[in-house]
């Protein structure tokens, strides 16, 4: 299966959340691509520095607001039509849930309904990130897109899953009832270059951890999985999805499935570091385990992740070597 390139040169697309860790690669690939990229952000975990390079480009602009709040269509690059909308925004990490529970919630609920909104005024191709969270503590592994999941509704992560399955439901009522030419993308955990040393995710806090020296904080006994996708391989196939005519849920991530334990221990390896790895209180609805079935992506996007976890881990240690000095 081979999906041709749908947008381009000419095209005109929407991200939300562009200055954040996902998106703004998303923004990098699709300005490359010939794209004019509007890049909306409130910058309450996103940064600047993320797209700064990209801020002398004809084809780029950057809009400080906050989608939950609708689109501020004062601004002249949002008053002309998009081609396509790509929503990402939203805060994703352990420590957002705690921290900005009702700022999700928001972009969760009257953000994707403001953009459904506006994609449908446009006839442009809406494209929602969703999340493996989707599937709560899962009971089938790996996880397939038909599985419904198993989600605590008034738990501690529940802001967050619970606003990305509503975001589904309303992008699908769009597609099934408006005939919004709609997809929706299950990203399950990446990492890489740009992510937030200090967002509460697992592989950000064992690299710092790690380059200081520090015992490196694993949750519960270590023997909980992931599996891990570098954002190389994610942003190629939520592109594949964007070309497509497909609607989904897809699955997007990678079948390197990984231990907690043998995460820390190999980050330690890779870091050349003297850290020790110690055992912490595991937080509520942790999920036991994580592995997307690719089956649909192989079958409908002709995806592949390439990245093996030792080289993308190699350059997220340099990233945040880099930084931390």
């Amino acid at each position: 299966m081979k999906v041709a390139e749908r947008f381009g040169s000419g095209h005109r697309v929407l991200v939300t959340g562009g200055a954040g860790f996902v998106p703004s690669h998303l923004v990098d690939s699709l300005i490359a691509r010939g794209c004019t990229v509007v890049a909306l952000d409130n910058f309450v975990t996103g940064s600047k520095e993320n797209v700064a390079h990209l801020l002398d480009r004809p084809t780029f602009t950057l809009v400080e607001a906050d989608i939950s709040e609708g689109l501020p269509t004062h601004h002249p690059a949002l008053a002309e039509r998009f081609d396509a909308i790509l929503h990402m925004a939203s805060p994703a990490s352990p420590t957002d849930f705690a921290h900005l529970p009702v700022e999700i919630l928001r972009v969760g609920s009257v953000g994707t309904l403001h953009l459904l909104e506006r994609a449908a005024a446009d006839g442009a191709r809406f494209l929602m990130a969703s999340t493996s969270e989707a599937y709560g503590d899962p009971k089938e592994h790996p996880q397939r897109e038909t599985y419904w999941g198993n989600v605590n509704p008034i738990g501690v992560r529940s802001v967050y899953d619970e606003a990305k399955r509503f975001s589904e439901a309303a992008t699908m009522a769009y597609h099934r009832y408006r005939g919004l030419d709609a997809a929706i993308v299950r990203i399950f955990n990446t990492y890489g270059p740009r992510m937030r040393p200090d967002d509460g995710r697992a592989i950000p806090t064992f690299i710092s951890q790690a380059l200081r020296g520090e015992p490196i904080t694993v949750h519960g006994t270590g023997n909980q999985t992931r599996s891990i996708c570098f954002v190389e391989d994610l942003v190629r196939g939520i592109l594949l999805l964007l070309d497509s005519t497909e609607t989904g849920p897809v699955n997007c991530g990678t079948e390197h499935e990984l231990t907690m334990r043998q995460l820390a221990e190999l980050i330690v390896s890779l870091s050349d570091s003297t850290s020790k790895v110690t055992y912490v209180t595991r937080s509520s609805d942790d999920p036991e385990m994580r592995r997307p079935d690719l089956t649909l992506a192989r079958e409908l996007l002709g995806y592949e992740p390439s990245v093996a976890p030792e080289d993308g881990l190699r350059r997220t240690i340099e990233y945040f070597r880099a930084r931390l000095g």
